[in-house]
């Protein structure tokens, strides 16, 4: 049975379908290279070959018995033993700067008043049957609602994005009663069975079918990769609808039965930190007002200052009726994530939408009020939006003097290097962006590598001017390796 089954496509997506993926590299031509660096290429191996100790390797075979293998997991290319600030150690000792975190260091690694605000809680009060009201969960709803200007004042903790995105479906269902939802081809929700089946990352959903029914996939807005052969300027008036035919995918698909309790997405896909012109957003927020349905944003990995913006949202001038959030809120420690809504949008006293053993656990709150304290009072958001323009413009100079790059994009802190091959092959772009990610982490920077050729980085937004420095001098002296290796200028 198909793993689409339950899903229906209304337009072939560029390179994210069930199935299709993207023509993978040439050892590799079983597995879907769209979330990012898996594991099973000769590049990983020779890279742990050359770099990793037998002590790493000891307790990575260890590991590797141990856990369920997974493509982008299990086994692991390396072992740490430290973090802190913006640098991870591995077990040898050699540290690198991480502009990966999984999205979730914004205020680095173990940051001192996170950590003294979690063990002050330990102290006191660590965990908090569901039963029972505690200081430090209702003081982070009431911040969170804050956050936000009281326009999502209503709040659901959980213990990951995955399940905070479920309990985000669910009151989508019960305040609309619909069924259905719209997702977007290559968005990313979690891994969990609901949330893959509103996904559209093909290396999560082809073997786990069938999944979820009623959910609506429709192409992206993506400027820079456009689907439906728009223009890359589509949209970017605001007022202008012309081209904006990804915009029409959703009011086709509204309009198609009348049951859609959902928009779910993604304001910036942040594997690849495409962002779509605001005039996109404005629409498909005019659309769900006028069709009844919710307009449901994830933003597990880019909230909190990431794109320069303490919500990415705001970067558009709308507003959601459901915020999905998490990843750094636990300060780069504690497991949590937030589903946010409006008032009045949905009472579910006579049933159970987020009923959760660690629903309001007490020390996850701690750490994530002292997250959001440091963000506050260090002005991190302000320090992002700042040092992310620098850190583009500095990459927009590289891009000149490298033509492997084929664009730089960025938000604040959420920054993308894309890479392309003079062949116009898509396996040969990844083979360049891998050497480049590779080359990096043996001089000691650490990124990701996502949709096979695009570079993503997610430093924290507590790094300094001289770390920030230091990464760019890394990234240009890699991307002259690979083009040593692979004969660009």
């Amino acid at each position: 049975m198909s793993a689409a089954q339950g899903s229906t496509d209304l337009t072939t997506p560029h390179g994210g379908s069930p199935g299709s993926g993207v023509d993978a590299a040439r050892d590799t031509a079983a597995v879907d290279r769209s979330e990012g660096d898996i594991n099973a290429t000769s590049a990983r191996a020779n890279w742990r070959r050359d770099h990793v100790s037998e002590t790493a390797r000891a307790l990575l075979q260890r590991d590797a018995a141990a856990y369920v293998h997974q493509a982008l997991s299990t086994p692991c290319m390396n072992a740490l033993s430290a973090c802190a600030g913006s640098w991870i150690t591995d077990v040898d000792g050699r540290r690198y700067l991480d502009f990966h975190g999984n999205s979730a260091h914004q205020v680095g690694y173990g940051h001192p008043r996170v950590v003294e605000a979690i063990k002050r809680q330990l102290d006191t009060l660590p965990f908090c049957p569901r039963r029972y009201a505690n200081e430090p969960a209702v003081e982070l709803a009431e911040a969170l609602s804050s956050l936000t200007g009281h326009r999502l004042s209503r709040v659901l903790l959980a213990p990951s994005g995955a399940v905070a995105v479920s309990t985000a479906l669910k009151i989508a269902r019960l305040a609309t009663g619909r069924k259905q939802f719209i997702s977007m081809w290559g968005s990313f929700h979690g891994a969990t069975l609901d949330a893959i089946s509103v996904g559209g990352e093909a290396i999560f959903r082809d073997t786990a079918g069938p999944l979820m029914p009623g959910v609506i996939h429709v192409p992206p807005s993506r400027p820079e990769r456009c689907s439906l052969g728009c223009d890359r300027k589509c949209g970017v008036q605001v007022g202008d609808e012309s081209g904006m035919r990804c915009a029409e995918a959703i009011e086709n698909a509204l309009s198609s039965g009348g049951d859609v309790a959902g928009v779910i997405a993604e304001p910036i896909r942040c594997t690849t930190v495409s962002i779509p012109p605001p005039a996109y957003w404005k629409r498909v927020r005019e659309l769900c007002d006028r069709s009844g349905a919710l307009l449901i944003f994830d933003e597990i990995p880019t909230c909190l200052g990431r794109t320069g913006k303490m919500f990415a949202y705001e970067h558009f001038g709308i507003v959601p009726d459901v915020l999905v959030i998490g990843k750094g809120l636990g300060g780069g420690i504690m497991p949590l994530a937030a589903t946010l809504v409006r008032d009045g949008l949905v009472d579910g006293s006579r049933t159970a939408l987020g009923h959760y053993t660690h629903e309001k656990s007490p020390v996850a709150s701690a750490a994530a009020l002292a997250t959001i304290r440091v963000i506050i009072e260090d002005q991190l958001v302000e320090r992002s939006a700042v040092l992310g323009e620098r850190i583009h413009a500095r990459l927009c100079e590289l891009k000149k003097c490298f033509d492997s790059i084929a664009d730089v994009r960025g938000r604040g802190l959420l920054l993308a290097v894309e890479i392309a091959a003079r062949s116009g092959r898509h396996e040969d772009a990844t083979a360049i962006a891998e050497h480049v990610m590779y080359a990096a982490l043996a001089r000691g920077l650490n990124f990701k590598v996502s949709d096979g050729n695009v570079l993503t980085l997610t430093p924290p937004l507590t790094l300094t001017d001289d770390e920030a420095e230091q990464s760019l001098d890394i990234l240009a002296a890699s991307l002259r390796d690979a083009n040593v290796v692979f004969g660009h200028a």
